[in-house]
């Protein structure tokens, strides 16, 4: 028979607990790893591509079938010059008019009162976004 404390072959059995544990720690530890990776990935493409000029369409009325005035409530750096599109759609949701807006004002918020000129009546305007226009 078996004599007592003899061991059994190596590797002849699989894997060992201890070698178990080890893989699935390496593999958290990998998981782990690639979601950190990813994370400052995001962060520093968010930390680039971020606009250091903001905008917000506070109002909009339409003035007559050629023109369309919105009131812009804008945030940027004091020294900053930004430029802001705004466009107008009509009944049938066609663009009936584009501008940007260059806003070189020495200030951090304030509001901009803004006319725009339509090929048609327009039935609602919006503020597709605003950008900081570099070289200046």
């Amino acid at each position: 028979m078996a004599a007592d404390g003899a061991a059994l072959p190596e590797g002849r059995y699989g894997r060992s607990a201890d070698e178990r544990a080890d893989r699935k720690l390496k593999i958290a530890g990998a998981v782990l790893g690639a979601a950190l990776l990813g994370f400052v990935g995001w962060a520093g493409v968010h930390y680039i591509t971020k606009t250091d000029v903001s905008g917000q369409l506070v109002r909009s009325q339409t003035v007559s079938d050629s023109s369309v005035q919105a009131v812009l409530e804008i945030r940027k750096e004091k020294d900053a010059t930004g430029v802001c599109t705004v466009r107008s759609l009509g009944e049938d949701g066609t663009e009936v008019a584009r501008k940007d807006v260059t806003l070189d004002r020495r200030e951090t918020h304030f509001t901009e009162l803004v006319t725009i000129r339509t090929t048609q009546r327009a039935s609602a305007t919006e503020l597709e976004g605003c950008r900081q226009v570099t070289g200046h």
